[in-house]
Order: C-alpha cells, then structure tokens, then sequence
C-alpha cells in the first residue's frame, strides 16, 4: 500500500525521534506476530507519538491489539527501501512553542472591544473624548485639526511599527510561511508529473498546517491589541470634536472643514469620501503612509499571512 508508506516516511523524516518510535513500535510487533499494544511500547515512546501513528492509519485495530495496515511498507520506509518520492525533508516543520498571548494581551483584547464600543455609545465616547482632550486639547489649540489628525497619524505610525517589529515572533512567522510555500510547491510539482498519490498526501499535509495557518494569525494578531488599545482613545477623541450622528461637536468656524485633493472643501462631520466619513478616510490614509515611510526609516519588517 504506497499510502502507508507515504504516511510512514513522512513521519519518519519528521524528526529521529518519530523514526525512533517508529522503528520502537516495528521491533515490538516483529516479536509479537505483528501485534503491538500500547502497554508494550509505553514506556519506549511517548503517548503522542502512538497517537501519531493511529491518527495517520500506520496502526490499525487488530484481533488482539494493533499491527501495521502494511508491514512491508513501513520496513522498507525504515530500512531505506522505499521509494524516494516519499521523502519530505524539502518540508520544515515548524517547532510548536505554544501561543506567544499572555494574559496581559487578552486583557488588552478586552478592553480593547470595551473601548471600540465608545463609537457607538455616545456615553463612553464622551467620556474617553472629554479624558482625552486633557492630552490633546492643547495640540490643538496651537495647530489646525487636519495637522492634529496628522501628528496622530504619526505617532500611531511610529508605535503600529515598533509593536508589530518586536511582538510579532518573526522567526516563527517567517517559518511558517516557508513550510506553506513548500508545500505548493510540492504539490505543484506532483500535478506536473500527474502523481496523484503524492497529491493527496501533500494536500493531507496541507489540512494538518491549517492548524499552523492560525497560529501565524495570532502571531500577528497580537499586536494589534495593543495598537488598537493606544490609537482607539485618540480616535475617540477625534469623533468627540467632530461630532457625529448628531452629537455636538467642539470643532469652530474654519476648523470645521478641510480642502482636500480632489475632493475639494469637505466638511469634518457630514462629509464623505467614497463610503467612509471624510474624517476617516484622512486619519486612515494618513496613518498608513506615516507607517509605511516609519518601516523604511527604522528598517522594520514585519512578515504578513500569504
């Protein structure tokens, strides 16, 4: 069964420990006509290991116990017999350390959505907004509002890049998209040559690193907790001077408008570009070109999904 022995080689180019277990569980049942149990092999291999081996179908129930679902294949996986097709050393396995979230980050998650609601309940974002405005109400009395909005674009650029630089394991990112390129490049490969059998085990391998497609999300996903945390006060504040859904706004005479390209003179709280209130769509586009233009000058990557 050349499945078996794909399942079997790709366990054992996992790592010696796996080939190890392996060639434990074979021993075992070579002297026991084929049947190996968990008792037998226990104290050699660890719990997880076994579980590998049932969960891929190299073990299957027998009359007494387990045994292999092909003997041959799996010996000649280990004693080097087998077809080389099914060697995935070309694939890095990626070390499970865990969730890098600590509680402090849930914390700030929590507070975070807490805080986002302020946008909707005129009660919180009174209170942020008036709080706020100790901070930043006498930048804005010495500046125009479109160069505060722009000050705030910049620091929240500074501090979205420095976060997402050193709380973002890039390492493991990287290596996670590594081990997904790999693999389509694997499978591209079998399709060229019309290997079906390898393009179901790739597209098997591809289904288990699902579980590896999450973990490179929170990996990224971390720091926005935070960045959102910092910069959802500050945007409170701003929709507290603008004033929006009929709320007062704090904003006066000139500073109630802005000339913008294209757009020409837009009002702060009832005008709009494309589907986003003017005031948005500035802050936005500001904030992502000051975090951009921080990358480059602070020589910051930070790796992305793909």
């Amino acid at each position: 069964m050349a499945r078996t022995a794909e399942k079997a080689a790709t366990l054992a180019n996992e790592s010696a420990e796996m080939r190890d277990a392996l060639e434990t569980v074979r021993s075992v049942a070579d002297e026991n006509d084929g049947v190996v149990r968990w008792t037998d092999v226990k104290d050699d291999i660890s719990s997880g290991q076994w579980g590998r081996l049932l969960e891929k179908d190299i073990l299957v129930d027998g009359d007494d116990g387990f045994e292999f679902a092909d003997a041959d294949a799996v010996a000649d996986v280990l004693d080097g017999n087998g077809d080389d097709d099914y060697e995935m050393e070309d694939i890095p396995e990626v070390e499970d350390s865990g969730s890098s979230w600590k509680t402090r980050d849930k914390a700030a998650g929590v507070l975070t959505l807490v805080l986002m609601s302020g946008y909707y309940f005129d009660p919180i974002m009174q209170i942020v907004g008036g709080a706020f405005d100790l901070v930043l109400g006498p930048l804005d009395a010495a500046l125009p509002f479109y160069a505060v909005i722009l000050s705030i674009s910049l620091v929240t650029g500074l501090y979205s890049s420095v976060l997402q630089a050193n709380m973002v394991d890039q390492d493991k990112v990287a290596a996670y998209q590594e081990k997904f390129q790999a693999l389509q490049e694997r499978e591209k490969e079998a399709k060229e040559r019309d290997d079906d059998a390898a393009v179901d085990r790739i597209q098997e391998e591809r289904m288990d690193a699902m579980g590896d497609q999450m973990n490179m999300m929170k990996e990224n996903f971390r720091p926005m907790a935070w960045i959102t945390l910092l910069t959802i006060p500050a945007f409170l504040w701003m929709a507290w001077m603008i004033g929006i859904r009929g709320s007062a706004g704090h904003l006066q005479g000139l500073e109630q408008t802005v000339v913008m390209p294209f757009a020409g003179e837009v009002s702060w709280q009832n005008g709009s570009i494309g589907p986003l209130p003017a005031w948005i769509a500035f802050y936005f586009l500001c904030s992502m070109g000051f975090q951009q233009v921080m990358r480059k000058a602070l020589d910051l990557d930070t790796p992305t999904p793909s």
